[in-house]
């Protein structure tokens, strides 16, 4: 083959590379998170908040997770007094996350939060543990006044702004990588 007719192949070699791949379904599709716990409770240590997320993680985040790519994930809440005067005043806001890495030495799964790691055989063992948290401390008793109206705000995501940066502009708005979700409960 002389160079034009070779590069006229490679050209239409990739054309028809790129058509199959825009052909071919995507492997798996990100579910969305639902909160099949959410309870927020005042008492005398405070408000405290217990969730529990469930979600499973679509093939490509997967997939990038187990080539070394950490996942992050992030649960916010915010207590809000409402009124009526003027804009809800905040009373209090706080904010967890959790760091996802695969160890391929061990062959295990590690979750960091703070300065805690623990260490998981399995990708079912390390994502129980980042899908609940049960009776995290929102604000002080006496940050709440008694007889006024308030609310929490909650969010958990998957936090795609810590990914590498070829990454972020990769993923773009694939569905795969948008897990959240968001509540709004009146306290009682």
């Amino acid at each position: 083959m002389r160079g034009g007719a070779r590069s006229a192949a490679w050209v239409l070699a990739w054309l028809v590379l790129a058509a199959l791949a825009l052909a071919w379904p995507a492997h798996g599709h990100a579910e969305s998170v639902e909160l099949s716990t959410f309870e927020v409770v005042r008492g005398e240590d405070g408000v405290m908040l217990s969730f529990t997320a469930n979600f499973e993680l679509s093939h490509s985040v997967e997939d990038a997770l187990v080539r070394g790519v950490p996942l992050y994930f992030e649960a916010t809440a915010s207590l809000f007094q409402s009124r009526w005067y003027w804009r809800d005043r905040r009373i209090a806001s706080v904010s967890r996350s959790w760091r996802l890495t695969y160890q391929p030495l061990t062959r295990s799964y590690r979750v960091s939060t703070g300065g805690l790691n623990q260490n998981f055989e399995t990708l079912a063992e390390a994502l129980d543990s980042l899908r609940r948290s049960s009776r995290w401390k929102l604000a002080e008793p006496g940050q709440v006044e008694g007889d006024a109206r308030h609310y929490v705000e909650f969010s958990f995501r998957l936090d795609t702004t810590l990914l590498p940066r070829p990454m972020q502009i990769g993923i773009g708005g694939e569905a795969a990588w948008s897990l959240s979700v968001e509540r709004t409960q009146r306290l009682n």
